[in-house]
């Protein structure tokens, strides 16, 4: 056997400069059970085909099974000669076996196992990422019933717009959250499908059945085109888009936690387990994980366009650039699980200043917009009341008033339709909650909405629970733990 695996067509060993440079075993040794999951796949496939004796293939079975267990035990030095994850497995397999090893890798390339271990390493992390914000979603609906009846400022422009109950803000982003997940699930089909049996580009001669292991490893469906099945990363691309929004939307609460709880804001506080201090400045109070959570969006974003360029001028079927597509992944798992894990505890340990919330509503004429509706049930043209409000609001701005300070003489100066009712119509509580009831019959919007979430929230639990009782069951069709 030459020292390489694949050494036969060569004269003169690999420069250890050259070895380094693309050797990927420190980065994709990431997929290693996905590895050795995928070959017991393929070994049992051969065995059925009788391509191997089942004698063979039940050895090569019991020889990765070992590696696994090894693996767990921390018993595996991987070795960058070997370059990747794959041929350090199938010399870690040499070990264990011997020649029989060198039959494992019969009708199959590294193009099509590593493609193979993508797709089972993303649906094992697609489902833990659903399932992270379902706890999140989770938080937000216990957070949107909580506050029912908090009224703050609601914004545009990042100035105060019009008078909104707390619980809307979370379920906002609740909202952002289902997306999330709605997104992930769709992209499902496009990662449960398998590659293996595509070979380097087009097969192979040796009477393979894909669909065997398909069925196996419980795959939806497999490519139907072999030049496509090895070179396909658009299921990681839709990945890394879906994990952009997700970061989007959490960076999008941490600016607004980080705006609430400062002194200027002061609405909430957070728990001293989520922030940090100064090294020089004994009294500040820094929300660094909200920041963070900020920060680490942008490396996110960077994952996805680093995985654009690199597809955008390959021609088929399989390259070596696509060695660079791993560690951009990785990356974003790791920072989206880790911001997800985080968040949820961060929001159930916020204090919310009611009274401060509710002060802010009180300048910054929150109640123009519901003045103007109120002249227009009088039958005034809209733009003619909003026209009469802008002024009223200008006059009051002149007298460092507010609109319900005002005198009915003074209102009945701007138009005579405004009666006595008019200040009921101005008062902030009635306005948010007229916003709240005015689509449902008189119930509440928002608790429609928290009603809606909890029978998606469900919804999606039961799918979680669904795909892991899948993979489990792959998992110990093959006793790995």
């Amino acid at each position: 056997m030459s020292k390489k695996l694949w050494g036969g067509r060569f004269n003169m060993n690999t420069l250890p400069e050259v070895e380094c440079f693309t050797s990927s075993i420190e980065v994709d040794q990431e997929l290693a059970y996905d590895d050795i999951l995928g070959s017991m796949a393929h070994a049992a496939m051969l065995g059925e085909c009788d391509i191997l004796t089942q004698s063979e293939s039940r050895l090569l079975q019991q020889g990765l099974l070992n590696i696994a267990h090894k693996l767990s035990a921390n018993e595996v030095d991987f070795q960058i000669e070997d370059e990747d994850i794959h041929m350090n497995i199938e010399r870690l397999l040499y070990l264990e076996l011997g020649e029989v090893a060198g039959k494992l890798h019969t009708a199959r390339s590294r193009n099509d196992q590593v493609a193979l271990d993508l797709h089972l390493y993303l649906r094992r992390q697609t489902i833990d990422i659903i399932d992270l914000l379902l706890q999140l979603q989770s938080t937000l609906i216990e957070l949107a019933q909580s506050s029912r009846e908090i009224i703050l400022p609601g914004y545009t422009h990042l100035q105060r717009a019009q008078p909104v109950f707390l619980a809307q803000y979370w379920l906002a982003y609740s909202g952002m959250l289902q997306r999330d997940i709605l997104r992930l699930k769709d992209g499902w089909g496009r990662i449960n499908q398998s590659p293996l049996g595509a070979g380097a580009l087009n097969g192979s001669t040796m009477g393979i059945d894909k669909n065997y292991v398909a069925a196996i490893l419980k795959f939806d469906s497999v490519y139907s085109s072999s030049m496509d099945a090895v070179s396909d990363r658009d299921f990681v691309i839709e990945f890394l888009s879906a994990a952009s929004l997700i970061m989007a939307h959490l960076s999008r609460l941490s600016e607004e936690l980080i705006l609430w709880s400062s002194q200027e804001f002061n609405f909430i506080s957070m728990s001293d387990e989520f922030c940090t201090g100064s090294s020089m400045m004994p009294q500040k109070k820094n929300p660094d994980v909200a920041e963070l959570t900020r920060g680490k969006t942008a490396r996110v974003y960077g994952s996805l366009m680093s995985l654009l360029t690199l597809l955008k001028g390959l021609p088929l079927t399989y390259n070596r650039d696509l060695q660079e597509d791993k560690e951009p992944l990785f990356d974003t798992v790791k920072t989206v699980r880790s911001v997800l894990s985080v968040y949820a505890p961060l929001l159930r340990g916020i204090k919310i200043n009611a009274e401060r919330m509710s002060a802010a509503t009180e300048n910054g004429f929150l109640n123009a917009t519901a003045l103007a509706e109120y002249l227009v049930k009088k039958k005034v043209a809209f733009r003619q009341a909003h026209e009469i409000v802008g002024k009223m609001v200008a006059y009051c701005v002149t007298k460092n008033c507010s609109l319900e300070s005002l005198t009915l003489d003074e209102m009945q100066a701007f138009s005579e339709l405004i009666d006595h009712s008019v200040y009921d119509a101005l008062n902030l509580k009635n306005i948010a909650v007229l916003h709240d009831t005015n689509n449902h019959k008189g119930r509440s919007s928002i608790a429609v909405e928290i009603e809606g979430y909890q029978k998606k929230m469900q919804n999606t639990a039961n799918w979680v629970a669904e795909k892991r009782q899948l993979l489990q069951e792959v998992i110990a069709h093959f006793g790995i733990e």
